[in-house]
């Protein structure tokens, strides 16, 4: 059992030992953790908020807490541990598998309005046995975002994207060489996977993941394509070339004095593929107002709020993904750009790396992966060396 689960199940414990959650007779208020600090994000947070309210006058507050991202899951698992659960909480997917998996979530499926046309590969990992216990609020493909103004010949590899990037920066805004997983966005263009699909078995030692791990070394001490560690650069200020990155990025760009463009992902030696970052929103087991709680979830999660929220959170309903629809609350990205990089991507598209005990993985492997970044780094030696610190970790889930 990872460190993740077994805080949770224990919050769980002693939450029921201590007679679980109060009478939902009475005013309500409702408390949800999210990571961002955007005040647009916010605004529109607070604006669906107070539709709900206005219906259901013994909700006297719904409060949106926000957590810094940086350490967001260890927050949240320190709440529910101390007591202080909150009602709703974004899950991020790294951490649904042990979400999920602790019983620290309530179903919700019969709380979702048209539960059956979400597509189907975007819930995937909040399921269990049928069930749904978070509801992927935002399911986001990464593309490539490409200064027109220093880049001409539009990429359509990563080979053409990493020649036309050298001295002018490749940038993974999310990476900074301790976020391993977002170099998924680049790998799975090898075909390559941190595991295997039963979670068991590491795949860092794979041809697959060897070759693509080479290219994107080479990438940074030979090419000078993707800045170097301690290196930072901004595509959204100008200063690079091309960005991998998701949609909801394309708000900073709206006041740009430079052109870009959005690309789906380049091709990698496998092929076309996409890779998507999503977010959960779950209701807490043990919440004081679990049912409201799921209630405000189903309102806030129906079809009219999912195109609000489309603007800065692609939709998994059927119904909104489509160009038309998305390009009223993107208006800064092209109808084509939204049907390649999002819509194709959702469809085709595999979730970044997660795996029950996520958080004890995520500190090893990067402490693994630290002597890759070197010049002179042995990339085999160094990936083979991964999979011996994560083989134990893997193998006791």
């Amino acid at each position: 059992m990872s460190r993740l689960t077994a805080l949770i199940v224990a919050a769980l414990l002693a939450l029921t030992a201590c007679g679980g959650s109060s009478s939902n007779d009475g005013p309500k208020s409702l408390r949800m953790t999210v990571w961002t600090a955007n005040e647009a994000h916010l605004k529109l947070l607070n604006e669906i908020a107070a539709e709900y309210r206005a219906a259901h006058p013994d909700v006297t507050e719904i409060k949106f807490d926000s957590i810094p991202a940086d350490g967001y899951t260890t927050t949240l698992t320190t709440q529910i541990a101390g007591g202080n659960a909150p009602d709703l909480a974004w899950v991020l997917e790294e951490s649904a598998p042990d979400f999920v998996s602790s019983g620290a979530l309530l179903p919700i499926r019969n709380k979702v309005e048209k539960a059956d046309e979400l597509v189907p590969s975007a819930t995937k990992l909040w399921e269990k046995d049928g069930e749904l216990y978070a509801y992927p609020f935002s399911t986001s493909p990464f593309g490539l975002f490409v200064n027109t103004d220093m880049v001409k010949d539009l990429p359509t590899t990563w080979e053409q994207a990493v020649a036309a990037s050298a001295g002018k920066s490749l940038v993974l805004p999310d990476f900074k060489y301790q976020n391993w997983a977002v170099l998924s966005a680049i790998w799975r263009g090898w075909d390559a996977n941190a595991w295997s699909e039963d979670g068991r078995s590491c795949g860092f030692a794979d041809r697959e993941m060897k070759d693509a791990m080479t290219f994107i070394h080479k990438a940074i001490f030979t090419e000078k394509a993707i800045p170097g560690p301690g290196t930072t650069v901004d595509f959204f200020a100008g200063n690079a070339a091309m960005a991998v990155s998701q949609i909801s990025r394309a708000g900073a760009l709206k006041d740009a004095r430079f052109g870009w463009t959005l690309l789906p992902l380049p091709k990698g030696p496998k092929g076309d593929y996409a890779v998507i970052g999503q977010a959960g929103v779950g209701v807490l087991k043990r919440s004081k107002n679990a049912e409201a709680a799921a209630d405000f979830l189903g309102f806030f999660t129906n079809s009219a709020n999912s195109a609000k929220l489309a603007q800065f959170f692609p939709p998994v309903r059927q119904s909104l993904l489509n160009a038309g629809t998305l390009a009223k609350s993107n208006p800064l990205i092209k109808p084509e750009q939204l049907q390649s990089v999002v819509i194709d991507g959702i469809s085709k598209g595999v979730v970044k790396p997660s795996h029950q005990g996520q958080e004890e993985l995520n500190q090893t492997i990067r402490a693994a992966l630290d002597p890759l970044w070197k010049p002179d780094a042995n990339v085999s030696e160094v990936l083979d060396g991964v999979c011996a610190k994560i083989k134990p970790l893997l193998e006791r889930s």
